[in-house]
Protein backbone atom coordinates (compact mmCIF):
# COMPACT_ATOMS: atom_id res chain seq x y z
CA UNK A 1 0.00 0.00 0.00
CA UNK A 2 3.14 2.31 1.49
CA UNK A 3 4.46 1.43 -2.42
CA UNK A 4 1.30 2.24 -4.60
CA UNK A 5 1.27 5.88 -2.63
CA UNK A 6 5.21 6.47 -3.28
CA UNK A 7 4.54 5.94 -7.45
CA UNK A 8 1.18 8.22 -6.89
CA UNK A 9 3.29 10.59 -5.68
CA UNK A 10 6.36 10.38 -8.13
CA UNK A 11 4.67 10.28 -11.06
CA UNK A 12 1.93 13.24 -9.67
CA UNK A 13 5.54 15.19 -9.38
CA UNK A 14 6.20 14.54 -12.86
CA UNK A 15 3.48 16.01 -13.93
CA UNK A 16 3.64 19.05 -12.24
CA UNK A 17 7.13 19.71 -12.97
CA UNK A 18 6.80 18.94 -17.07
CA UNK A 19 3.48 21.20 -16.78
CA UNK A 20 5.93 24.03 -15.40
CA UNK A 21 9.04 23.10 -17.70
CA UNK A 22 5.71 23.78 -20.62
CA UNK A 23 4.99 26.59 -19.08
CA UNK A 24 8.13 28.49 -18.65
CA UNK A 25 9.90 27.29 -21.85
CA UNK A 26 7.20 26.56 -24.19
CA UNK A 27 4.23 28.50 -23.49
CA UNK A 28 2.43 27.80 -27.06
CA UNK A 29 3.33 24.40 -27.79
CA UNK A 30 0.35 22.01 -28.48
CA UNK A 31 0.09 20.11 -24.97
CA UNK A 32 -0.04 23.77 -22.85
CA UNK A 33 -2.48 25.27 -25.06
CA UNK A 34 -4.91 21.59 -25.00
CA UNK A 35 -5.03 22.52 -21.13
CA UNK A 36 -5.90 26.05 -21.41
CA UNK A 37 -8.64 25.16 -23.60
CA UNK A 38 -9.77 23.50 -20.50
CA UNK A 39 -9.15 26.15 -18.25
CA UNK A 40 -6.50 24.83 -16.63
CA UNK A 41 -4.06 27.08 -17.38
CA UNK A 42 -4.14 30.78 -18.92
CA UNK A 43 -1.59 31.02 -21.68
CA UNK A 44 0.17 33.93 -22.92
CA UNK A 45 -0.84 35.99 -26.55
CA UNK A 46 0.34 33.01 -28.41
CA UNK A 47 0.73 33.45 -32.52
CA UNK A 48 -2.13 31.94 -34.34
CA UNK A 49 -1.10 28.47 -36.24
CA UNK A 50 -0.11 28.44 -39.54
CA UNK A 51 -2.50 27.07 -42.07
CA UNK A 52 -0.29 25.21 -44.76
CA UNK A 53 -1.11 26.92 -48.27
CA UNK A 54 -2.17 24.98 -51.07
CA UNK A 55 0.52 25.17 -54.17
CA UNK A 56 -1.31 25.58 -57.30
CA UNK A 57 0.05 22.91 -59.90
CA UNK A 58 2.43 24.01 -62.15
CA UNK A 59 1.99 24.55 -65.71
CA UNK A 60 4.33 21.38 -67.50
CA UNK A 61 5.43 22.78 -70.97
CA UNK A 62 4.63 20.08 -73.71
CA UNK A 63 7.53 17.61 -75.12
CA UNK A 64 9.43 19.34 -78.04
CA UNK A 65 8.14 17.14 -80.94
CA UNK A 66 10.15 17.19 -84.38
CA UNK A 67 8.33 15.76 -87.63
CA UNK A 68 10.32 13.85 -90.45
CA UNK A 69 8.53 12.59 -93.00
CA UNK A 70 9.73 8.68 -93.64
CA UNK A 71 10.99 8.74 -97.54
CA UNK A 72 12.54 6.52 -99.50
CA UNK A 73 16.28 6.09 -99.24
CA UNK A 74 19.26 3.62 -99.32
CA UNK A 75 20.71 0.91 -96.81
CA UNK A 76 24.19 -0.07 -97.09
CA UNK A 77 25.55 -3.25 -95.51
CA UNK A 78 29.01 -3.21 -94.32
CA UNK A 79 31.59 -5.26 -92.62
CA UNK A 80 34.30 -3.55 -90.11
CA UNK A 81 37.61 -5.13 -91.33
CA UNK A 82 41.34 -4.84 -89.39
CA UNK A 83 44.90 -5.77 -90.51
CA UNK A 84 47.93 -5.27 -91.54
CA UNK A 85 49.50 -3.67 -94.62
CA UNK A 86 51.67 -5.85 -96.55
CA UNK A 87 53.10 -6.37 -100.17
CA UNK A 88 51.02 -8.30 -102.19
CA UNK A 89 54.16 -9.52 -104.41
CA UNK A 90 58.02 -9.39 -102.74
CA UNK A 91 60.37 -9.67 -104.66
CA UNK A 92 63.95 -10.16 -102.25
CA UNK A 93 67.32 -9.45 -104.47
CA UNK A 94 70.45 -10.88 -102.97
CA UNK A 95 73.96 -11.19 -104.55
CA UNK A 96 74.10 -14.12 -106.78
CA UNK A 97 78.44 -14.68 -106.10
CA UNK A 98 79.80 -14.95 -102.99
CA UNK A 99 82.66 -13.53 -101.19
CA UNK A 100 82.77 -9.84 -102.48
CA UNK A 101 82.74 -6.76 -101.08
CA UNK A 102 79.98 -4.02 -101.34
CA UNK A 103 81.65 -1.28 -103.26
CA UNK A 104 78.85 0.99 -103.79
CA UNK A 105 74.57 1.29 -103.39
CA UNK A 106 72.63 2.96 -105.92
CA UNK A 107 69.51 2.77 -104.18
CA UNK A 108 67.63 3.85 -100.62
CA UNK A 109 64.57 3.02 -98.84
CA UNK A 110 61.56 4.20 -100.52
CA UNK A 111 62.84 4.68 -104.29
CA UNK A 112 61.33 3.40 -107.03
CA UNK A 113 63.55 1.02 -109.47
CA UNK A 114 63.16 -0.59 -112.74
CA UNK A 115 63.81 -3.76 -113.96
CA UNK A 116 67.74 -4.51 -114.27
CA UNK A 117 68.22 -1.11 -113.15
CA UNK A 118 71.29 -1.30 -110.87
CA UNK A 119 71.15 -1.42 -107.10
CA UNK A 120 74.04 -2.13 -105.64
CA UNK A 121 78.31 -3.13 -107.17
CA UNK A 122 80.41 -5.80 -106.19
CA UNK A 123 84.19 -5.62 -105.83
CA UNK A 124 85.23 -7.08 -109.08
CA UNK A 125 89.75 -6.94 -108.86
CA UNK A 126 90.13 -10.46 -108.38
CA UNK A 127 87.74 -11.15 -111.36
CA UNK A 128 89.41 -8.65 -113.56
CA UNK A 129 92.50 -10.27 -112.91
CA UNK A 130 91.06 -13.80 -114.34
CA UNK A 131 89.90 -12.50 -117.15
CA UNK A 132 93.35 -10.90 -117.94
CA UNK A 133 94.40 -14.57 -117.55
CA UNK A 134 91.81 -16.09 -119.30
CA UNK A 135 93.03 -13.52 -121.96
CA UNK A 136 96.88 -14.96 -121.86
CA UNK A 137 95.90 -18.58 -122.20
CA UNK A 138 93.38 -17.54 -124.93
CA UNK A 139 96.11 -15.97 -126.99
CA UNK A 140 98.42 -19.15 -126.45
CA UNK A 141 95.48 -21.28 -127.61
CA UNK A 142 95.28 -19.26 -130.85
CA UNK A 143 99.59 -19.35 -131.44
CA UNK A 144 99.24 -23.52 -130.91
CA UNK A 145 96.12 -23.98 -133.23
CA UNK A 146 97.86 -21.78 -135.90
CA UNK A 147 101.14 -23.76 -135.41
CA UNK A 148 99.37 -26.59 -135.74
CA UNK A 149 98.05 -25.85 -138.78
CA UNK A 150 101.49 -25.19 -140.13
CA UNK A 151 102.77 -28.50 -138.74
CA UNK A 152 99.86 -30.37 -140.92
CA UNK A 153 100.67 -28.37 -144.17
CA UNK A 154 104.23 -29.36 -143.91
CA UNK A 155 103.06 -33.01 -143.05
CA UNK A 156 100.63 -33.14 -145.67
CA UNK A 157 103.43 -31.86 -148.53
CA UNK A 158 106.46 -34.25 -146.99
CA UNK A 159 103.21 -37.10 -147.21
CA UNK A 160 103.12 -35.50 -151.02
CA UNK A 161 106.67 -36.13 -151.59
CA UNK A 162 107.21 -39.19 -150.11
CA UNK A 163 104.36 -41.02 -151.70
CA UNK A 164 105.42 -39.95 -155.35
CA UNK A 165 108.82 -40.95 -154.33
CA UNK A 166 107.85 -44.52 -152.98
CA UNK A 167 105.60 -44.85 -155.81
CA UNK A 168 108.62 -44.06 -158.00
CA UNK A 169 110.77 -46.47 -156.26
CA UNK A 170 108.15 -49.33 -156.28
CA UNK A 171 107.86 -49.19 -160.85
CA UNK A 172 111.87 -49.35 -160.79
CA UNK A 173 111.65 -51.95 -158.14
CA UNK A 174 112.68 -54.54 -161.22
CA UNK A 175 116.75 -54.57 -160.86
CA UNK A 176 117.18 -50.97 -161.21
CA UNK A 177 116.30 -50.36 -157.39
CA UNK A 178 117.55 -52.42 -154.64
CA UNK A 179 114.74 -53.75 -152.42
CA UNK A 180 116.47 -51.87 -149.49
CA UNK A 181 116.34 -48.17 -150.94
CA UNK A 182 112.66 -49.40 -151.55
CA UNK A 183 111.88 -49.86 -147.72
CA UNK A 184 114.02 -46.76 -147.08
CA UNK A 185 110.94 -44.67 -148.72
CA UNK A 186 108.33 -46.61 -148.13
CA UNK A 187 109.62 -46.14 -144.22
CA UNK A 188 109.67 -42.30 -145.02
CA UNK A 189 106.57 -42.28 -146.43
CA UNK A 190 104.93 -43.75 -143.33
CA UNK A 191 106.94 -41.21 -141.39
CA UNK A 192 105.45 -38.07 -143.08
CA UNK A 193 102.31 -40.08 -142.49
CA UNK A 194 102.38 -40.03 -138.95
CA UNK A 195 104.00 -36.69 -138.78
CA UNK A 196 100.73 -35.65 -140.75
CA UNK A 197 98.66 -37.46 -137.59
CA UNK A 198 100.50 -36.39 -135.07
CA UNK A 199 100.05 -32.29 -136.44
CA UNK A 200 95.83 -33.13 -136.94
CA UNK A 201 95.87 -34.22 -133.24
CA UNK A 202 97.53 -31.71 -132.39
CA UNK A 203 95.31 -29.28 -134.06
CA UNK A 204 92.52 -30.81 -132.44
CA UNK A 205 94.13 -29.94 -128.71
CA UNK A 206 94.59 -26.90 -129.55
CA UNK A 207 91.23 -26.25 -130.37
CA UNK A 208 89.79 -27.77 -127.42
CA UNK A 209 91.79 -26.05 -125.36
CA UNK A 210 90.36 -22.82 -127.21
CA UNK A 211 87.35 -23.92 -126.56
CA UNK A 212 88.48 -24.42 -122.88
CA UNK A 213 89.60 -20.58 -122.42
CA UNK A 214 86.22 -19.58 -124.44
CA UNK A 215 84.05 -21.29 -121.44
CA UNK A 216 86.20 -20.57 -118.86
CA UNK A 217 86.02 -16.72 -119.96
CA UNK A 218 81.96 -17.01 -120.32
CA UNK A 219 81.79 -18.33 -117.22
CA UNK A 220 83.96 -15.41 -115.94
CA UNK A 221 81.65 -12.96 -117.44
CA UNK A 222 78.50 -14.34 -115.45
CA UNK A 223 80.33 -13.58 -112.51
CA UNK A 224 81.41 -10.12 -113.05
CA UNK A 225 78.04 -9.50 -114.35
CA UNK A 226 76.89 -10.70 -111.17
CA UNK A 227 79.37 -8.05 -109.01
CA UNK A 228 76.01 -5.65 -110.80
CA UNK A 229 72.89 -6.60 -108.17
CA UNK A 230 69.83 -5.55 -110.24
CA UNK A 231 66.50 -5.03 -109.61
CA UNK A 232 64.55 -7.98 -111.00
CA UNK A 233 60.70 -6.15 -111.05
CA UNK A 234 59.95 -3.24 -111.27
CA UNK A 235 58.53 -1.42 -107.95
CA UNK A 236 59.75 0.44 -104.28
CA UNK A 237 62.41 -0.59 -102.11
CA UNK A 238 60.94 -1.23 -99.18
CA UNK A 239 63.98 -2.06 -97.08
CA UNK A 240 67.47 -2.21 -97.86
CA UNK A 241 70.14 -4.46 -95.52
CA UNK A 242 73.12 -4.08 -97.98
CA UNK A 243 75.97 -2.02 -96.46
CA UNK A 244 78.91 -0.62 -97.87
CA UNK A 245 81.95 -2.93 -97.03
CA UNK A 246 80.28 -5.94 -96.33
CA UNK A 247 80.58 -9.58 -97.84
CA UNK A 248 77.98 -10.24 -99.92
CA UNK A 249 76.57 -13.89 -99.49
CA UNK A 250 74.07 -15.57 -101.80
CA UNK A 251 72.66 -17.03 -98.14
CA UNK A 252 71.25 -15.17 -94.99
CA UNK A 253 69.27 -11.71 -95.35
CA UNK A 254 68.49 -10.10 -98.66
CA UNK A 255 70.15 -6.89 -99.77
CA UNK A 256 67.65 -5.58 -100.63
CA UNK A 257 63.52 -6.52 -100.59
CA UNK A 258 61.43 -4.44 -103.51
CA UNK A 259 57.32 -4.00 -103.71
CA UNK A 260 56.56 -5.57 -106.86
CA UNK A 261 54.88 -2.91 -109.07
CA UNK A 262 54.47 -0.72 -105.28
CA UNK A 263 51.27 -2.31 -105.01
CA UNK A 264 50.38 -2.83 -101.25
CA UNK A 265 47.29 -4.83 -99.73
CA UNK A 266 45.38 -5.14 -96.49
CA UNK A 267 45.60 -8.49 -94.92
CA UNK A 268 42.65 -8.92 -92.16
CA UNK A 269 41.03 -11.92 -90.92
CA UNK A 270 37.26 -12.19 -90.88
CA UNK A 271 35.05 -14.57 -89.11
CA UNK A 272 34.00 -18.07 -91.07
CA UNK A 273 30.26 -16.46 -90.44
CA UNK A 274 31.22 -12.81 -92.40
CA UNK A 275 33.79 -15.09 -94.67
CA UNK A 276 30.85 -16.62 -97.16
CA UNK A 277 29.54 -12.95 -97.44
CA UNK A 278 32.55 -11.52 -99.03
CA UNK A 279 33.34 -12.03 -103.15
CA UNK A 280 36.10 -10.44 -105.20
CA UNK A 281 35.31 -6.99 -106.17
CA UNK A 282 32.88 -5.70 -103.18
CA UNK A 283 33.83 -1.78 -102.48
CA UNK A 284 35.70 -0.69 -99.28
CA UNK A 285 37.06 2.23 -97.52
CA UNK A 286 40.25 2.04 -95.30
CA UNK A 287 41.66 4.36 -92.98
CA UNK A 288 45.30 4.66 -93.10
CA UNK A 289 47.50 5.50 -89.84
CA UNK A 290 48.07 9.62 -90.23
CA UNK A 291 45.99 9.69 -93.47
CA UNK A 292 42.95 12.49 -92.84
CA UNK A 293 41.15 10.75 -95.73
CA UNK A 294 39.70 7.18 -96.50
CA UNK A 295 40.96 5.54 -98.81
CA UNK A 296 39.66 3.65 -102.22
CA UNK A 297 39.92 -0.52 -101.85
CA UNK A 298 38.83 -3.26 -103.35
CA UNK A 299 38.52 -6.82 -102.58
CA UNK A 300 41.01 -8.82 -104.28
CA UNK A 301 41.29 -11.98 -102.98
CA UNK A 302 39.58 -13.99 -100.79
CA UNK A 303 41.45 -17.15 -98.90
CA UNK A 304 39.34 -20.40 -99.14
CA UNK A 305 40.62 -21.72 -95.74
CA UNK A 306 39.33 -21.31 -91.57
CA UNK A 307 41.73 -21.38 -89.16
CA UNK A 308 40.54 -23.73 -86.82
CA UNK A 309 41.83 -22.38 -83.68
CA UNK A 310 40.36 -19.05 -84.36
CA UNK A 311 37.97 -19.63 -86.93
CA UNK A 312 38.97 -17.10 -88.85
CA UNK A 313 39.57 -16.41 -92.70
CA UNK A 314 41.76 -13.84 -94.55
CA UNK A 315 40.74 -11.83 -96.93
CA UNK A 316 43.28 -9.06 -99.70
CA UNK A 317 41.54 -6.06 -100.00
CA UNK A 318 44.18 -4.12 -102.71
CA UNK A 319 44.51 -0.18 -101.72
CA UNK A 320 44.15 2.21 -104.84
CA UNK A 321 46.47 4.81 -103.96
CA UNK A 322 49.79 3.39 -101.97
CA UNK A 323 51.26 7.07 -101.29
CA UNK A 324 50.49 6.97 -97.62
CA UNK A 325 50.31 3.33 -97.02
CA UNK A 326 52.85 2.01 -95.24
CA UNK A 327 54.00 -2.30 -94.96
CA UNK A 328 53.68 -3.40 -91.80
CA UNK A 329 51.47 -0.93 -90.44
CA UNK A 330 47.76 -1.18 -88.80
CA UNK A 331 44.77 -0.64 -91.38
CA UNK A 332 40.86 -0.72 -90.96
CA UNK A 333 38.02 0.15 -93.17
CA UNK A 334 34.36 -1.26 -93.61
CA UNK A 335 34.05 -3.42 -96.77
CA UNK A 336 30.13 -3.02 -98.61
CA UNK A 337 28.31 -6.36 -98.56
CA UNK A 338 25.01 -4.98 -100.15
CA UNK A 339 23.36 -1.82 -100.93
CA UNK A 340 19.53 -1.76 -101.05
CA UNK A 341 16.84 0.74 -101.28
CA UNK A 342 13.63 1.11 -98.34
CA UNK A 343 11.51 3.49 -96.15
CA UNK A 344 13.48 5.06 -93.80
CA UNK A 345 12.81 6.74 -90.66
CA UNK A 346 14.74 8.64 -87.44
CA UNK A 347 15.72 5.31 -85.18
CA UNK A 348 14.42 7.93 -82.41
CA UNK A 349 11.15 7.60 -83.86
CA UNK A 350 11.44 3.52 -83.80
CA UNK A 351 10.22 1.74 -80.57
CA UNK A 352 10.96 -1.94 -80.29
CA UNK A 353 8.07 -2.63 -77.85
CA UNK A 354 6.11 -4.53 -80.70
CA UNK A 355 8.57 -6.86 -81.08
CA UNK A 356 8.60 -7.88 -76.81
CA UNK A 357 4.91 -8.14 -77.53
CA UNK A 358 5.19 -10.43 -80.31
CA UNK A 359 7.47 -12.33 -78.40
CA UNK A 360 5.02 -12.24 -75.40
CA UNK A 361 2.06 -13.53 -77.63
CA UNK A 362 4.31 -16.68 -78.62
Amino acid sequence: MRRGLVLIAFFTALLVGGLWSGKTFAPCSRPIAALAKFGLYVSAECPPPEVATVEAPREVDPPAVTVVAAKKREFVDRLFVSGTLVAREEAEVAARIDGLTIVELDAEDGDYVSAGQVLARLDRTQLDALLAQNDAATARADGAIEQSRNLIAQAEVQVNWTSDDFDRARKLAGGVMSASTIEQRETALKTAQAQLGAAKNALTVAEADRKSRDAERRELLVRVARTEVAAPVSGVVSRRSAKLGATAASAGEPLFRIVADGAIDLEAEVPEQSLARLAVGMPAKLRLPGAADDVEGTVRLVNQEVDKASRTGKVRIALADVSRARIGAFASGEVELARRSGIGAPASALSRDWAWRALLAL
